[in-house]
C-alpha cells in the first residue's frame, strides 16, 4: 500500500502501451509520482490519492470510454481534475469534454509543453480544492456542536444585525442573545466576527450540515 509521500500525483490511463511510457516518462522526469492503466476497467477504484493529483484519461477506449469513466467517478462522487487526451478529437468532443468537468483536452500527438502545463494547471485546481475541502470540514465540525438557536443567532449576526434587533426577532433579551454569541464564538473557535462571517458563509454552502441533525 503507497504511503501519501509515494502515492502518485498523475493517474494515466489509455489502451495505447506506447502512449503510456511517453507520458510517464515525461511527468517523471517533470519530478512527478506516475501510475499507468491500459484501461479504465483496469483501474480498481477505491478513492483517489489524498494529496493534490489528477488523471490523464484516453476518450476512446475499448472496453468504457473516458467520458463513461468520468461519469462513473462522478457518480460515486470521486472527484479528481481529468484531462482528457483523444486520437481521434473533434471540436464537438473537446466541447463535451470539458462541459464534464475536464481541465484540459489535448489531441495526440499533443505537445509535450502543453501537456505539462494541463498538469501542472490541473495540480493547482486540486489543491485549491483540496484546501478548501479541508476548511470546511474543520468549520463543519465546530458548526455541528452549535444548538438549534445558536446557529439561528450566528446566521442573524452574521447577517449583520444588532444583538438588540435579533433579541426582538427571538422575543428574548439583549442580553440572552450576547451569552448565544458568546458561546457560539467560543464554539467555532472564532477570534473575530469577520471569522465568524467567513465561517457561517462557509456553512450556508453546506447543505448536508444544514439537513442534518442538532444537539440538544
Amino acid at each position: 500500500m503507497n504511503t501519501d509521500s509515494e502515492a502518485p500525483d498523475v493517474l494515466v490511463i489509455d489502451d495505447e502501451p506506447a502512449i503510456c511510457s511517453s507520458v510517464e516518462r515525461l511527468l517523471q522526469a517533470a519530478g512527478h509520482r506516475v501510475e499507468t492503466y491500459s484501461g479504465a476497467d483496469h483501474l480498481s477504484w477505491s478513492g483517489r490519492p489524498s494529496g493534490p493529483c489528477c488523471l490523464i484519461l484516453d476518450v476512446q477506449m475499448p472496453a468504457v470510454s473516458g467520458l463513461e469513466f468520468k461519469r462513473s467517478l462522478d457518480e460515486n462522487g470521486v472527484r479528481i481534475p481529468i484531462i482528457f487526451i483523444t486520437g481521434v478529437g473533434s471540436i464537438p468532443m473537446g466541447i463535451q469534454a470539458m462541459k464534464d468537468g475536464a481541465v484540459d483536452f489535448l489531441t495526440k500527438p499533443f505537445d509535450r509543453a502543453d501537456l505539462l502545463g494541463a498538469v501542472e494547471r490541473a495540480l493547482a485546481v486540486d489543491a485549491r480544492l483540496l484546501e478548501r475541502e479541508r476548511e470546511v470540514a474543520d468549520v463543519r465540525a465546530h458548526f455541528v456542536q452549535l444548538t438549534a438557536r445558536e446557529r439561528e443567532v450566528c446566521f442573524a449576526v452574521t447577517d449583520g444585525l444588532l444583538n438588540k434587533q435579533v433579541g426582538a426577532e427571538f422575543g428574548v433579551s439583549e442580553k440572552t442573545i450576547k451569552v448565544h454569541r458568546a458561546r457560539v464564538m467560543d464554539k467555532m473557535g472564532a477570534t473575530s466576527l469577520a471569522e465568524l462571517v467567513r465561517m457561517a458563509d462557509l456553512m450556508r454552502a453546506d447543505a448536508e450540515v444544514l439537513a442534518g441533525g442538532v444537539p440538544s
